[in-house]
């Protein structure tokens, strides 16, 4: 099975699980990711705990939902798509005339296909969402409208993984786990970031830290920087909030709020020599949990690399997000995505010259021993690297200088380390 498949298999499992910001379908989602990452650990925060100027709500919870005819058909049914109950909807069991119904019926005209997911986590009311060609059949009378639901005070929950690396620093992947049946706007990122995972626990010599977390959207993200804040700003050196990655449509990056990290420029890198097109959005098109991670006072140096950027796809937030939309092909182009940019991370060194002027390649068996019209092309990257090993730059700069994949310098430099023509030096 490839990795794509494998991560499909993973989305597939997970998919019928109504999932919220807090409750039973969060729990089993982390129970699931913790049987192929058994080192996380699964944590709860209560209700009413305070995350800066936030407060974690009431734990909801929902066993059936249902719209039902005067002839006991249902015609709205939770049980059927759980995007059909408004998320954390309040209990109703009661009749309705088809006026009253629709002040609590959500659809799209210009998506009449496709159930909409709508949430209300911080107010409290009750809804359906339902297509609108099927919103339009329905006619005058009385409904019967149950939401079995409740609202009562518990925890919210959140997974967290450490794979210790030669140094404190850390590289920060973040994703969420609180949206129900969507394939790419929720499914993908925990999926790539599952076998992220399993990758980094296989490598033996890590440079850096790895902090994996699994959260509820925003308030997830602020309860886990309110409780780890001062250990965050200490060390984290690069990360990735890690969302929307399984689609084939293109690739696409978001950059932190100050736009210069290294993990932008690492960011750019990988997708410019994956994608020359990938789309490339502003601070302004933000809306995920880089929203908490690069806030003004936190400022971690973390971008996203996704595929079809959240908001741009018209499946987005409903029904049409579904597992015929991600696919194993784009889920493996996220995750090599997402994987090429840790590895430039653990592998970019700075180098400087080991002799004085230019080295002479020929006698080590670098550079061709007849000297003839185009003879030196392929040694030019080389030349020109040489040119730049001067301990100030890192081999990524150097990459993006001389507009060449990371790795294609990085063969070229192990050559010139194995024949003792460049030294590192420490990172700066």
């Amino acid at each position: 099975m490839t990795i794509g498949h494998q991560m499909h298999s993973w989305i597939k499992d997970l998919f019928p699980i109504n999932r919220s910001i807090t409750g039973e379908g969060a729990r089993f989602t982390l129970g699931y990711i913790k049987n192929w990452l058994p080192g996380l650990l699964i944590k709860d925060v209560p209700t009413g705990y305070k995350a800066f100027d936030w407060e974690v709500p009431k734990e909801w919870n929902i066993t059936d939902g249902y719209i039902e005819d005067n002839a006991g058909n249902k015609i709205v049914n939770f049980k059927e798509n759980n995007l059909h109950v408004v998320g954390y909807s309040i209990p109703v069991d009661k009749w309705v005339d088809l006026d009253e119904l629709n002040n609590h019926l959500y659809s799209l005209p210009d998506q009449p296909e496709a159930i909409p997911y709508v949430t209300s986590y911080y107010t409290e009311r009750w809804g359906f969402c339902l297509p609108h060609n099927q919103r339009t059949k329905l006619k005058q009378g009385k409904y019967h409208v149950v939401i079995n639901s409740k609202l009562e005070n518990g925890v919210l929950n959140y997974g967290e993984l450490v794979l210790r690396g030669k140094t404190k620093k850390e590289i920060f992947l973040s994703t969420y786990i609180c949206h129900p049946s969507m394939a790419n706007n929720e499914l993908s990122g925990p999926a790539v970031l599952i076998a992220i995972g399993r990758w980094l626990q296989g490598l033996t010599d890590k440079k850096f830290t790895y902090r994996i977390i699994f959260i509820p959207e925003t308030i997830g993200s602020l309860v886990y920087l309110s409780k780890n804040l001062a250990h965050l700003k200490r060390n984290v050196y690069a990360g990735f909030n890690m969302t929307c990655l399984g689609d084939e449509r293109e690739y696409s990056f978001l950059p932190s709020r100050l736009g210069n990290t290294i993990s932008d420029k690492v960011a750019k890198h990988v997708l410019k020599h994956i994608d020359p097109k990938f789309k490339e959005y502003t601070w302004l098109d933000r809306g995920s949990d880089e929203r908490q991670y690069c806030s003004p006072g936190i400022d971690l140096p973390i971008a996203s690399i996704m595929r079809s950027k959240y908001g741009t796809f018209p499946e987005y937030h409903t029904s049409l997000d579904d597992l015929t939309f991600v696919t194993p092909i784009g889920l493996e182009g996220g995750y090599n995505a997402v994987k090429q940019a840790i590895e430039i991370l653990e592998k970019n060194v700075f180098y400087v010259s080991s002799v004085l002027g230019e080295p002479q390649l020929g006698k080590r068996g670098l550079y061709p021993t007849l000297s003839q019209k185009g003879s030196t092309n392929d040694i030019k990257l080389m030349m020109d690297f040489i040119s730049f090993c001067d301990g100030k730059k890192s081999l990524l700069e150097i990459a993006s200088l001389l507009n060449c994949p990371f790795f294609n310098l990085l063969s070229i430099s192990n050559r010139l380390l194995k024949e003792n023509l460049i030294r590192r030096v420490e990172i700066k």
